[in-house]
Formats: C-alpha cells, structure tokens, sequence
C-alpha cells in the first residue's frame, strides 16, 4: 500500500508564511503527478496545486503568486510554500497522489489506485 502523510500545518497571523510537506511512503515505482488540495469549513475540497514527475506545475488561479508547489523525487516528498497568507486560506490540507504504479509479481508495473493525505489543519488569524 502507498500512503501519504502531510506535515507543517498550524497556527500563523496573516501576512505569514507556513511550508507544509507530504511524504509518499510504501513500495511503488512511480507516481506521475501529486497535488494540494483544501477544504474550508462548509466548502466543498478544492485543487491548490498540483506537479508532475517531470516538474510541470499547475495553479489554482487565485493562489498564483503566493503559493509554490515542488517536488523532491528522490525523498518521495512534495512541498508547498504559502507566503502572504489570508484568513480565507483557513482550511484543511490535503495530499494526493495519483498516476501510481507498482511492480508486478511477473514483470511489468500494475496501476495502484490514487492515494490521499489524512490532512493537516492550517489556520491563518486576522
């Protein structure tokens, strides 16, 4: 089994900046794309960001300029940078990974179906 587990959330004024991280952990050979998600008390989950293997990054509009999405291949971790932060950015922030495969017993890879974070809380006061 794949999972994800995030990391950095708190408490932060706004005008501050908080780096969370999420960390892909299990046996798998790939994972094509990651992405941050969030959901706000009695909204519905929304895209934050999302990045690619290979480095292509996706931006929901109105976070552009004060959110960076990145990736570290290696480690199996994917960050995001939030500068500038709002009260309305108050949500809870999820992991996803998705486009996964696994090794096969007898050769080849196997798709492994998409995974998410049990979230992690950011609240940004006024």
């Amino acid at each position: 089994q794949v999972q994800l587990v995030e990391s950095g959330g708190g408490l932060v004024q706004a005008g501050g900046s908080l780096r969370l991280s999420c960390a892909a952990s299990g046996t798998f050979f790939s994972i094509r794309a990651m992405g941050w998600y969030r959901q706000a008390p009695g909204k519905q989950r929304e895209l934050v960001a999302t990045i690619t293997s290979d480095g292509r990054t996706n931006y929901a509009d109105s976070l552009r300029g004060r959110f960076t999405i990145s990736r570290d291949n290696a480690k199996n971790t994917m960050f995001l940078q939030m500068g500038s932060l709002k009260p309305e950015d108050t949500a809870v922030y999820y992991c996803n990974a998705e486009g996964i495969t696994q090794r096969a017993v007898f050769g080849g890879l196997r798709p492994h179906p998409d995974v998410w974070g049990q979230g992690t809380q950011v609240t940004v006061s006024s």
